[in-house]
């Protein structure tokens, strides 16, 4: 097998293993993306996980996929973002079409509704984590502050449509980056 075909094949299986077994969504599956694309095949530094978060948040679709994506053309150009989503796409699909077709019928049973309880509780640890890794190496000082406590009020408390926000957040970093350059220059 050629290393190009080799290459293409983890990115595959990697993401398919993401897809099959991350609970919760698309932000769930954050920090496993982080561990495959970083610690373990070094795909990306951290760095670059921040920047694909925020552009995969800030563009339509799915988080997870559109990371996946993001991801494979990192690491293998065109091809590898076919391989990362489709590695990415294929478990839910599988997954979801079965248990649409068993679910009917198990839906009512206590056990179940019990599990279902169990991987929230667990998805909310996992997005919990997500943050805190996210904000120890995310940009420190008063805008930084200011905008995350903004779209925090905006979304969770007045339920202000998240593409406003993150273009406010953006518009608002934009115009303190310039007065802070603006500032130094003198």
């Amino acid at each position: 097998m050629s290393s190009r075909l080799k290459q293409l094949w983890q990115i595959f299986a990697a993401f398919f293993r993401i897809g099959a077994f991350t609970f919760g969504g698309g932000l769930a599956m954050i920090p496993l993306i982080q561990k495959e694309a970083v610690e373990k095949h070094g795909w990306v530094s951290d760095d670059d996980i921040l920047e694909i978060v925020a552009i995969a948040e800030s563009t339509p679709g799915p988080i997870a996929i559109n990371a996946a994506t993001f991801v494979g053309y990192r690491a293998a150009g065109v091809l590898g973002s076919a391989f990362a989503t489709f590695g990415t796409v294929l478990p839910s699909f599988v997954i979801i079409l079965l248990i649409s077709y068993v679910l009917r019928q198990f839906q009512q049973l206590p056990a179940v509704q019990y599990a279902f309880w169990g991987i929230r509780a667990g998805v909310l640890a996992m997005l919990i984590k997500s943050l805190y890794t996210m904000f120890k190496k995310s940009a420190k000082g008063w805008p930084a502050y200011v905008a995350m406590a903004a779209a925090f009020v905006l979304t969770a408390v007045l339920d202000v449509h998240i593409l406003i926000v993150i273009i406010g957040c953006a518009v608002f970093g934009l115009v303190t980056a310039t007065l802070a350059e603006r500032r130094a220059g003198k």
